[in-house]
């Protein structure tokens, strides 16, 4: 598509922190840059200079900075500011007045605000309970949390003591979370009394209770109060006696202020997981500095966030969205936490975006495309006058998704498709407010990011679909898999298809634009008669069926080859027949080729999802060809992969 769905006015691009930030590049280098593909060739050949100017735009607090920028080219093994100590949380506290710093909303209805002011205070009392317990820097610290304030506040304070935080939603299985903590050796959990989701209230205290008893490592459990006045800790005190206490009696309400511990910019902060749907799951290890940097770069360049925002992604604390969104305190905005069912009322998202003037809405593809089926069209029935970003994310989004944003929600927004991952805590590609938006495209490769498509041979190609790759060092890459002394693990993860380059295991393509389409994972493409189709392709077709709620689609082994199979969920009371699913082959094939037309269509009752509700194409591919899936705690609907054993279908 030649044309673009939105195209920023000059006025609004001038405000806007990345063109501040060009005339600064501009100024300090003496430069003539004046638009972003200059700035980004830039911010790739002098890779240092770039990450140096963000540093001192973002005002990085630091007790020492250093006069290294980059140590090294490889990857692995690259060091960025190996002198600097900085402090994360300090980062993100750096405001203490009463502006609004967290406002929570809960699908009951619930609500709680609190100034940064406040922040500070709760962060405070909470490391003064920390320090009885003797935490030191990398002592790891564990939530099993809801998306609530508390949850923020446990972060902040676990970062504040240079120690290294991880979480995991209540919605994990216990085996889903001891693969993951019982790998870490957590010495503190938080959790609460429990949590809401699609009308239930649910509660965590049983599962904390299996989970504590499985980690003898855990010292403390610290329950706050979410579904309770009180939370009853009976049921911990059976399992695991003398370690369950309240928040209210951990905390120190005499706490001094905090003096925030000095760490390497290379010490860690996150330990984030990989799905784990193959086998136990990875513990990717994130540091302070890169993080820092690398969240300040996406939210005050790519998503435009001032103190004036309120900035809002509907995730949980087990997906790496949650870490992102809450790095947007360190810009001094109000960071909106939802959480709960995204349709425990159609558009209860919406409702909250027009009642907390929400500038920045972040959400899935996924639930793009089911308001859109459910026929919610806010821009008749709300008000989202502040709205100005869109963000979506977790799967491609589809062309369809685009028009319908632009049709039926708002003309003026920026519509801003991301991809990138726990892997690097952030993103490849994704917004960029001074450019315009193509239908189906990701507007841009993230500045600083050298972001190139491979084909087989490991050359660049552009227009062509291929492997997603980054020729060059960046700070959030992971500084180490856990329990991966020699580095063995972490290589083969991203450096052994390509020698010194990441290979992020998406395939996609730079279009003419110089945007990005994500066509899928890698390790997903379809390869009937040797020809490689992602499945994103598909699905976009699909999607168009009215009849079609969802879908997932894989290659079976087939006689040599390999044939493409269609399992689709249908609207409530419908049932597959040969004119729905001829209907389904001639939507593929009229807007596609004749090799993406699925062999099959099946009707299915739910397509199997990770937690973090991503669609597990290679756990079905496995099941239909009678291979184990190692670890279906990692799934959100193990019970899902049943109806994928011994198909009859598959058989002709």
């Amino acid at each position: 598509m030649t044309q673009p769905l939105w195209q920023p006015s000059q006025s609004r691009i001038e405000k806007t922190n990345l063109w501040r930030f060009i005339q600064s590049v501009n100024a300090t280098y003496d430069l003539n840059i004046t638009e972003y593909h200059q700035l980004h060739q830039w911010s790739i050949d002098y890779s240092d200079l770039f990450w140096d100017q963000l540093w001192q735009q973002c005002d990085i607090k630091s007790s020492h900075k250093g006069n290294v920028i980059l140590a090294g080219n490889t990857m692995p093994g690259a060091k960025w500011y190996p002198q600097a100590t900085l402090n994360f949380a300090e980062n993100l506290l750096k405001y203490r007045h009463q502006k609004s710093a967290l406002i929570f909303c809960g699908e009951n209805g619930a609500r709680e605000e609190i100034s940064y002011s406040a922040l500070y205070h709760r962060v405070t009392v909470l490391v003064g309970g920390l320090k009885k317990y003797d935490i030191k820097p990398g002592d790891r610290i564990a939530g099993f949390m809801p998306n609530v304030i508390d949850c923020v506040v446990a972060m902040l304070a676990t970062a504040s003591l240079g120690a290294v935080w991880s979480s995991c939603s209540p919605d994990f299985g216990i085996n889903g979370v001891l693969d993951r903590f019982g790998q870490i050796k957590p010495r503190i959990l938080f959790t609460t009394d429990g949590y809401y989701y699609n009308g239930k209230t649910l509660n965590s205290l049983e599962k904390v209770s299996g989970i504590a008893g499985s980690l003898p490592s855990i010292e403390a459990i610290v329950v706050c109060n979410h579904v309770t006045q009180n939370a009853d800790l009976s049921l911990l005190h059976e399992a695991v006696p003398n370690k369950a206490i309240h928040l209210n009696d951990f905390i120190d309400p005499q706490a001094a202020p905090i003096e925030f511990v000095a760490c390497s910019f290379d010490d860690p902060l996150y330990i984030m997981y990989s799905s784990g749907t193959t086998g136990v799951p990875k513990c990717i290890v994130h540091g302070i500095g890169g993080t820092l940097l690398q969240h300040n770069k996406e939210h005050l360049l790519h998503t435009d966030v001032t103190p004036d925002d309120v900035l809002f992604y509907y995730t949980t604390c087990g997906w790496m969205m949650w870490n992102w969104l809450v790095s947007g305190l360190s810009l001094g905005c109000t960071v909106l936490l939802y959480d709960g069912s995204p349709f425990k009322t159609p558009d209860i998202l919406i409702d909250i975006a027009q009642r907390e003037k929400v500038s920045v809405f972040g959400t899935s593809a996924k639930y793009i495309a089911a308001i859109e089926k459910a026929g919610i069209k806010p821009n008749q029935s709300h008000d989202l006058t502040p709205l100005k970003t869109i963000l979506s994310t977790g799967s491609p989004l589809s062309h369809e998704s685009f028009d319908y944003v632009y049709r039926d929600v708002k003309q003026d927004v920026l519509l801003a498709s991301i991809s990138g991952g726990t892997d690097i805590v952030s993103c490849f590609a994704l917004g960029c407010p001074i450019l315009p938006v193509y239908r189906g495209e990701l507007q841009c490769a993230g500045l600083g990011m050298a972001v190139k498509i491979f084909d087989d041979d490991g050359q660049a190609v552009s227009q062509t679909k291929g492997e997603l790759v980054c020729t060059a060092p960046f700070p959030s890459m992971p500084i180490y898999f856990w329990q991966d002394d020699q580095g063995q693990k972490y290589h083969d993860a991203y450096f052994a298809q390509f020698d010194n380059v990441w290979a992020h295991g998406d395939y996609g393509e730079i279009t003419r634009n110089q945007g990005v389409i994500i066509h899928g994972r890698s390790d997903a493409v379809l390869n009937p008669g040797g020809v490689r189709i992602g499945t994103a392709e598909i699905y976009r077709q699909v999607e168009v069926i009215e009849e079609v709620l969802e879908s997932i689609v894989i290659g079976q082994n087939w006689h040599g080859d390999v044939r493409v199979i269609l399992f689709v969920v249908l609207r409530q009371g419908l049932v597959l027949d040969g004119m729905l699913t001829k209907t389904i082959q001639q939507q593929v094939r009229a807007n596609t080729t004749p090799r993406h037309v699925p062999a099959k269509v099946i009707q299915v009752e739910a397509i199997p999802r990770t937690i973090s509700g991503k669609i597990v194409e290679l756990a079905v591919r496995k099941v239909i060809h009678g291979e184990v899936v190692k670890n279906k705690a990692a799934l959100a609907n193990p019970e899902a992969l049943d109806f994928f054993v011994n198909l009859p279908e598959l058989l002709s």
